[in-house]
């Protein structure tokens, strides 16, 4: 059986039910969601670094989840079919953006691992390794 795509719902649902965590709005009404005080997916207002190269039309469903490495970033994002990518912004930054709409390219699976990724990366090391033995990690 072919694994479902993902889609915006699951970013929502999965970031949710991540322990500790905290939905705020952002500047203009934007999910962002935090643990400890600290973001692990972002939805991103439109910003002049994540626009259309055709059209020059800002990305309004820009998605940033936090990733553990600089090698983990590269290893998402160096292939130019990937939907993950980077802008020069986020040099240095231990994120990957996604557009909401190419979530379809990601299976479930790969969505809830890059999510459960991003919440233990930004989690204290206590709740991180309570969350590690509570899922036999």
């Amino acid at each position: 059986m072919a694994e479902r795509p993902a889609t915006v719902d699951d970013v929502h649902r999965i970031a949710a039910s991540m322990p500790h965590v905290k939905r705020l709005a952002g500047p203009q009404g934007n999910p962002i969601y935090q643990v400890g005080g600290k973001s692990f997916v972002y939805f991103r207002t439109p910003r002049p670094d994540a626009a259309d190269p055709d059209t020059g039309e800002r990305y309004s469903d820009v998605i940033i989840m936090w990733v553990e490495s600089e090698a983990d970033k590269l290893a998402l994002t160096q292939d130019p079919k990937s939907p993950f990518f980077t802008t020069p912004h986020f040099d240095g930054h231990l994120s990957v953006l996604v557009r909401a709409g190419r979530l379809a390219e990601i299976g479930i699976t790969e969505l809830t691992e890059m999510i459960q990724d991003a919440w233990l990366c930004r989690a204290s090391k206590r709740r991180a390794a309570q969350w590690l033995a509570a899922h036999n990690w």
